[in-house]
């Protein structure tokens, strides 16, 4: 019984990253953006190049957001 709980604690933790990936929205210049607190940033890809990033922000009215951008990864020697 543990077992079966267990799977389905870890498919509904999977299901709720899926639907975040889904809220996300992809920068475009000239967006205008509310961002009051920035919750998080993952980190850029060990590439020479660049790489898709996502920024996890509050709004100024508590609302959380997901922006997707590009930055240059950190796998350059030179």
């Amino acid at each position: 019984m543990n077992k079966i709980l267990l799977a389905l604690a870890l498919i509904a933790g999977l299901s709720t990253q899926a639907q975040a990936a889904d809220d996300a929205v992809a920068y475009r210049y000239g967006m205008e953006l509310d961002i009051a607190h920035v919750v998080n940033i993952t980190p850029a890809a060990d590439v020479c190049g660049p790489t898709p990033v996502e920024m996890t922000y509050l709004d100024s009215k508590g609302v959380t957001h997901i922006l997707q951008y590009s930055e240059f990864g950190n796998g350059c020697s030179n």
